[in-house]
């Protein structure tokens, strides 16, 4: 069973792909894979106590500087 903290997570990062798809001008899907290939999805699983508290717009550019430091880099 799928927990209400587990539900939370999920659409937190769903809320952070779709951000960081519309800063970038990707669609989601785009979005998600590069998230992926660099970190940044990992790193929101990791840190998801902290960055959720953050605004999405600093959560989005922690995501942008770790994709970078993991050789990702948009614009």
């Amino acid at each position: 069973m799928i927990t209400k903290q587990q539900i939370n997570i999920i659409n937190y990062l769903v809320i952070c792909i779709n951000d960081f798809a519309e800063r970038f001008n990707l669609n989601a899907d785009v979005a998600y894979r590069f998230l992926v290939r660099f970190g940044g999805i990992d790193f929101l699983m990791q840190h998801y106590e902290i960055e959720h508290t953050l605004s999405l717009d600093d959560a989005i550019d922690d995501l942008e500087t770790i994709c970078r430091q993991n050789g990702g880099v948009l614009r």
